[in-house]
């Protein structure tokens, strides 16, 4: 792993996914202005990216930020990438860089993801 490495995931969210998540939820936070996609699914992305395809399993998660630009409309497909902008491997710290966009290009949302990388 350095920096420059990625990984991407593509995903989209429909009523069903919605109505999966306020189960979950009981119901807070379930609901967005337009029936948009929640903000803490989209973060999920992030999550699985992590902890899946990089750094991968055994990956803990230690600081996320997100800050989100646009609503994500359900039915359409959104792309989410990490990208590895510092490695500290004394600690085994990573850095990442988090997007979200939708097909036409338009931004969601962009953040910063702090993880401990697992031992080698």
């Amino acid at each position: 792993m350095k920096p420059g490495d990625h990984a991407e995931t593509r995903r989209l969210f429909t009523r069903a996914d919605l109505a999966a998540f306020a189960a979950l939820t009981d119901g807070e936070g379930a609901t967005q202005p337009g029936d948009s996609v929640p903000e803490p699914l989209i973060g999920a992305l992030f999550s699985y990216l992590l902890g899946v395809e990089l750094p991968g399993s055994g990956t803990n998660y230690l600081k996320q930020s997100l800050h989100f630009h646009a609503q994500a409309p359900l039915d359409t497909w959104l792309s989410a990438r990490v990208e590895v902008t510092r490695i500290r491997p004394e600690k085994r710290l990573v850095d990442l860089a988090t997007t979200c966009h939708l097909p036409d290009g338009t931004l969601i949302c962009e953040g910063r993801a702090l993880v401990l990388a697992p031992e080698a």
